[in-house]
């Protein structure tokens, strides 16, 4: 599937071609932190398959609970975040942060990783009043 997508103030824009079968969610609590969200969902996909067409990424590396290292990509005006790769064997392990994707209405997370992290509350979201707009 092709999509693209942007940072919030719409210096940094990108093109990618994704399988739409393979997006999770992720309950870590570094995605937790980075996001300030009980939650991420990200786009697998290889970093050849990115493109940018506006703007340069700043990068950040911290390792994860899991010993990997993990390269969070993100708008250094806006803050917000784009992509995530990898190191060593994993350099080609990229994702694309389902917010900035512009197409993310048709994309349905299909797994979640890290469950034993997900705030103890999470399955009670469903049954909160709700209001279509704020």
């Amino acid at each position: 599937m092709q999509i693209d997508g942007q940072c919030h103030c719409g210096r940094i824009t990108y093109q990618a071609e994704i399988d739409p079968e393979a997006v999770s969610v992720c309950h870590c609590t570094d995605c937790q932190t980075l996001t300030g969200s009980p939650f991420r969902v990200t786009a697998i996909c290889s970093g050849a398959d990115i493109r940018l067409t506006a703007g340069t990424p700043k990068i950040y590396g911290k390792r994860g609970d899991n010993g990997r290292m993990r390269f969070q990509h993100f708008c250094a005006d806006c803050g917000s975040p784009l992509f995530t790769s990898g190191e060593g064997d994993q350099a080609d392990d990229w994702g694309i942060r389902w917010g900035s994707i512009r197409q993310r209405d048709q994309l349905r997370p299909v797994r979640q990783i890290w469950c034993r992290s997900a705030a103890v509350w999470i399955d009670a979201v469903p049954l909160l009043p709700g209001r279509p707009q704020d």
